[in-house]
């Protein structure tokens, strides 16, 4: 697939999970008000279960061969999980307690500031493209 394409749907995707996350933010951040981290936390992995949806079934349906959902589910939350959720809570930190921007344009920016390293990570090890066999029956994607 053309890798503009395939930036172009990871986008789209990562559009309707940032909807998602802000909502579930927002919704958690009203019922217990002042626990933005622990809420951040929550809307992050929520967020995180809905792309890979999509993105195993959309952005990188083409790569699905013989890796079996759950490893790739696996590598998907040890790279886009970890950065999103690190890097969403670092930022969220900051921006809320140092340079006092409300909590869902803080979100927003961390999101933001994520998704070039969710991405290049998704496109190169998450959902990589099966090599050939390095031995019977095994590919490269079949690895962790």
């Amino acid at each position: 697939m053309n890798p503009l394409l395939r930036w172009l749907k990871f986008n789209l995707v990562g559009a309707m999970g940032m909807v998602l996350q802000l909502a579930t933010l927002a919704l958690l951040n009203h019922l217990a008000p002042g626990h933005y981290l622990i809420a951040s936390a929550a809307a992050v992995e929520l967020a995180i279960l809905h792309n890979f949806v999509w993105h195993i079934h959309y952005t990188w349906s083409d790569r699905r061969h013989h890796s079996t959902m759950l490893s790739q589910l696996l590598r998907f939350h040890l790279s886009n999980g970890l950065v999103s959720l690190l890097g969403n809570l670092a930022l969220m930190h900051f921006l809320v307690h140092t340079a006092h921007r409300p909590v869902l344009v803080a979100n927003m920016i961390a999101i933001l500031c994520c998704s070039i390293a969710n991405f290049t990570l998704s496109n190169n090890w998450a959902f990589t493209a099966c090599q050939l066999p390095l031995q019977k029956g095994v590919t490269k994607c079949e690895q962790l």
